[in-house]
């Protein structure tokens, strides 16, 4: 480093050398953590091909009008050239836009929100209720907590052809309905009863994992905290408002996050319990499914544009999601 006079103040100051350029860096970097590059570069590979590749695929097949009528395919020892074109976002601005959106999109779009709102909160309420209850000093908490994690434990598509055969009209549910003199609905075939059965088999499924994490929050919260809460005088409403819910604030932030992300793209629930015979209680991620797969001919490039949409509005609301937590940490610091 050079040292130069600054005229104006007198003072002596310094002056960087010349500056290394990007490559040069690089270079010296990997010198440097050679051995960091080589442990990533194995899982950057596999993330390329499993990951990155897919989705760029993905985009490309949303710019064109793909679907099983012109791409490549092979039918005996004939191989017949694919002949589908680049047609731009025109995908998108039919899906969002076109004179049938609100059918093809729109309507899912809100019945996907209305559906995650509902089974993340009963998630939520069901499972933080169950961990209160099994951080008590229970004579066999050990045997109810494991009783509790086997809807968890046990396979999705176990799980949701047992709830289908108990829906079915001949179902357990429903003889158990009648023996009561109560309605017996069409819990497989009306649309009310179709989306009502898949949130109470989703609830099932996922109150598990959220009362194991909530669990686990309220075991890590110090215990002189409701000591001194309680030498205060604080109801136990009180104790559950200022001392357990902000303890639990951090678990509870992943956990609902994480929820609404697996419910949102919760494919094998809905495609498990209703295949193809429900298409109003289809969800985005079963509707894309069934545009690229369970129609004739098979629309690819809609079906990637859906997919598209889906990672778009998860990303956005992630985005805004920890945006609006940082704040609310900021003002709590504060």
């Amino acid at each position: 480093m050079t040292v130069a006079i600054d005229r104006a103040t007198g003072k002596v100051r310094g002056e960087r050398g010349p500056r290394r350029g990007p490559l040069k860096r690089l270079k010296s970097s990997y010198r440097k953590y050679w051995y960091a590059y080589a442990m990533i570069t194995p899982v950057a590979i596999v993330l390329g091909v499993l990951v990155l590749y897919p989705l760029a695929y993905g985009f490309y097949l949303t710019l064109t009008d793909a679907n099983s009528l012109n791409t490549a395919r092979t039918i005996g020892v004939n191989e017949i050239e694919a002949t589908y074109k680049f047609i731009g976002f025109d995908n998108y601005a039919d899906i969002l836009w076109g004179p049938t959106s609100y059918d093809r999109f729109w309507s899912h779009f809100i019945w996907t929100i209305v559906w995650t709102a509902a089974c993340v909160a009963l998630h939520y309420t069901i499972g933080l209720g169950l961990a209160l209850l099994l951080n008590q000093k229970l004579r066999g908490r050990t045997f109810y907590r494991m009783v509790m994690v086997l809807p968890w434990a046990v396979p999705t598509f176990v799980t949701v052809f047992g709830w289908r055969f108990m829906l079915a009209d001949g179902g357990v549910i429903n003889a158990g309905l009648e023996w009561l003199h109560l309605p017996t609905p069409l819990w497989l075939e009306d649309t009310f009863w179709q989306r009502f059965a898949a949130i109470m088999v989703n609830t099932w499924a996922g109150v598990p994992f959220m009362m194991l994490s909530l669990l686990g929050g309220l075991q890590s919260i110090d215990s002189s905290l409701y000591e001194a809460a309680e030498m205060d005088g604080a109801t136990a409403w009180q104790r559950f408002r200022y001392v357990t819910l902000p303890g639990l604030r951090s678990v509870s932030s992943t956990v609902v996050l994480l929820g609404i992300i697996w419910t949102f793209n919760q494919f094998a629930i809905i495609f498990l319990l209703f295949g193809n015979t429900a298409p109003d209680a289809q969800i985005l991620v079963t509707w894309a499914y069934r545009l690229g797969f369970g129609q004739q001919p098979r629309d690819f490039a809609q079906s990637a544009a859906f997919g598209m949409l889906l990672l778009a509005i998860l990303v956005v609301f992630t985005s805004f999601y920890r945006r609006w937590l940082n704040r609310n940490d900021q003002q709590l610091a504060i």
